[in-house]
């Protein structure tokens, strides 16, 4: 064989071979894991909630997705051998295919598309992974967590490391967050039904968790979420940080709209609180339910609010429903890693001290 045609036959060889080690996952195949409460369309799986993600075992040495977003504001954290591999991906308006890691030693890997901006920023929407190599079982998680939470469950201004405090999506990161980071040192699967704004019984919009906490997507009231998909051991609330502002805040539209001229009283606030945990008691029988709250100012020295989750709970005789409160952080705005990271390792001793886990 002459050396031109030889090399000809390498180059084809070689191309046939790398042609065969391509494979395309698509969204709907069994060996695709998702976190998250996830819409699966006709071609694709929608992803709404802040910290939903898809996960896939591989054993290869590269992988792709084919993505889109419909307001290609979300960002999309890569993470690969529990490791984070890039900046975030920002995905497109038209399905465009990303590269989410190459050059990988040969041999098993784990790869997560991890959604970590909120629903009001956009929805992804997720057709396949095409990998060099072939495709794994998928993982299995030791536990099975739930939070319910606003903002700083978000990870909200997480990224803005000027302390501006902004809440945008370039700056938002539930990566980061602390429930992310306790779900991921338990090796939970994890779902996040948060959103910035939002309380229990007032907002900063015409909405509170109560109305949506039984939802596929937030703002679709016709699509009930189907509690048996997913049946936590553990359910963590954080909510109450936005009452406490709003509830005495008498300029606030939501406020006149809700209460006229007169703040809710006590007992108001409590018997709306209690009626939300017993409706996810009802969803869910047999799990441990965390009330908490924090580490804003809703639990600094002289707050009240703790004092309502405690008198809300302890009105509810129900022994595996429990307290617990992140000690105010004293700082201006939002949480920030460090502060993230800390209501983690706190929130992770009271698990482990409490559960055993």
């Amino acid at each position: 064989m002459k050396r031109s045609a030889f090399f000809l036959f390498l180059t084809l060889a070689f191309a046939t071979l790398n042609s065969r080690a391509q494979t395309i996952i698509n969204f709907n195949n069994h060996n695709v894991k998702y976190m998250g409460r996830i819409a699966l369309q006709d071609s694709s799986a929608e992803l709404t909630w802040t910290a939903s993600s898809v996960i896939i075992n591989f054993n290869g040495t590269a992988a792709k997705a084919l993505l889109r977003d419909d307001t290609g504001m979300d960002r999309v954290t890569v993470v690969v051998d529990g490791k984070v591999t890039s900046t975030a991906i920002q995905p497109a308006k038209n399905p465009t295919e990303y590269e989410l890691v190459s050059g990988l030693p040969k041999g098993n890997h784990r790869l997560e598309l991890f959604k970590r901006t909120e629903y009001d920023m956009g929805s992804l929407f997720f057709y396949s992974f095409n990998i060099n190599g072939k495709v794994l079982p998928p993982p299995v998680n030791a536990h099975r967590i739930e939070f319910y939470g606003n903002s700083i469950t978000c990870g909200y201004a997480i990224e803005d490391t000027a302390g501006k405090d902004r809440g945008t999506a370039e700056f938002e990161n539930g990566y980061k967050s602390y429930a992310n980071i306790t779900a991921r040192h338990f090796n939970a699967d994890y779902h996040s039904i948060s959103k910035s704004g939002i309380g229990v019984v007032i907002s900063w919009f015409d909405y509170v968790m109560p109305d949506i906490y039984d939802r596929v997507k937030a703002h679709d009231s016709t699509a009930k979420w189907d509690f048996k998909k997913y049946t936590p051991e553990l359910v963590v609330v954080n909510l109450f940080q936005n009452d406490s502002w709003l509830s005495v805040n008498k300029e606030h539209p939501q406020f006149k709209k809700l209460f006229g001229t007169t703040p809710p009283t006590p007992q108001f606030i409590i018997e709306h609180y209690q009626k939300f945990i017993v409706s996810i008691r009802s969803k869910y029988p047999k799990a441990k339910i965390i009330c908490a709250l924090g580490a804003m100012d809703a639990t600094k020295e002289g707050s009240a609010w703790p004092g309502y989750i405690e008198n809300a709970v302890a009105g509810l005789h129900d022994k595996d429903i429990y307290t617990h409160f992140f000690p105010y952080k004293n700082t201006p705005g939002h949480p920030s890693a460090k502060e993230q990271q800390v209501m983690a390792d706190d929130l992770i001793g009271y698990i482990t001290k409490t559960f055993k886990w």
